[in-house]
């Protein structure tokens, strides 16, 4: 059995709790024992960065440097925990930065996507379905943080990256190639500048609905949140119906793999994904 350490961060214990259990249904069907850290705590996402650049590096080498005690690989869900883990690790190898806790930049950091695309894993995930998502059409959203900047992701496609889709057509769900999968979603922007925050959703879910897709499917969590979450203030806004569901790739891998507790993940989204679901014979 394979193990990993595991950080859920903060949104996958409260408003992406469908994140979080997807991913453990998806590796425990998988054979993959997680080990969540003990006492682990916030990253700093999304403001440390921006007002204390100590404590911005501080923040994720805490929690690095227990992950590092247990000798396994760290499995990060979130998109924007992964990028702040990166980027503690970039100062401290690199930079010399000097961080109060015995954290010396040795753990492989290991962003839940990237893993689960693998050529070994899609296998393994491969072997394990029961339910092909046949006649299912999505597009895949990355937003900013899984493949950017390079130089902390390594993603080399970082402008058009495929691995996400390769995953889904793995899953039996048709990929359609869209222009803005790597466009930012606003972010916190949805606090600060509605106006702003609402220009950006509206692009994003006009142009996926021209592409005559069922559903976004995405890898992070305040992505999930924007798109899904403030979609019906985006519609009355333009005077447009959308009604796209806002999906984890992790939601669409327990389905196909016929995880009893999809249902339960797809009631907690706000654009309810069940009836589309249903009407093409995939629950």
């Amino acid at each position: 059995m394979k193990e990993l350490s595991y950080f859920p961060g903060c949104s996958l214990h409260g408003t992406s709790r469908e994140f979080d259990e997807s991913i453990r249904g998806v590796l425990s069907l998988l054979n993959i024992k997680i080990h969540e850290l003990e006492d682990w705590t916030c990253c700093g996402a999304t403001s440390a960065h921006c007002l204390d650049e100590k404590l911005a590096a501080e923040m994720p080498a805490r929690n690095l440097a227990i992950a590092e005690k247990s000798k396994r690989d760290l499995l990060v869900p979130c998109a924007s925990c992964y990028s702040r883990f990166k980027a503690s690790e970039l100062e401290v190898k690199e930079h010399g930065q000097k961080v109060s806790f015995p954290y010396k930049g040795e753990v492989p950091i290991r962003f839940a996507l990237d893993y689960l695309c693998e050529p070994a894993v899609m296998q393994e995930v491969k072997q394990k379905q029961v339910k092909p998502l046949s006649g299912l059409k999505a597009v895949c959203y990355y937003g900013c943080l899984p493949v950017r900047p390079p130089k902390l992701t390594g993603i080399k496609d970082y402008e058009n990256p495929q691995h996400m889709e390769r995953l889904i057509k793995q899953l039996g769900v048709e990929p359609i190639q869209w222009s803005y999968k790597t466009d930012c979603c606003g972010a916190s922007l949805m606090v600060t500048r509605m106006d702003i925050f609402k220009q950006l959703i509206g692009k994003l879910l006009t142009k996926a609905k021209e592409t005559g897709a069922d559903c976004v499917v995405v890898a992070c969590s305040m992505c999930q949140m924007n798109l899904d979450t403030r979609q019906e203030d985006v519609e009355k806004e333009l005077s447009k119906k959308f009604d796209l569901p806002i999906l984890y790739y992790t939601e669409l891998m327990g389905l196909a793999m016929g995880h009893q507790d999809a249902g339960k993940w797809f009631k907690r989204h706000f654009k309810d994904p069940i009836g589309m679901l249903s009407a093409k014979g995939l629950m």
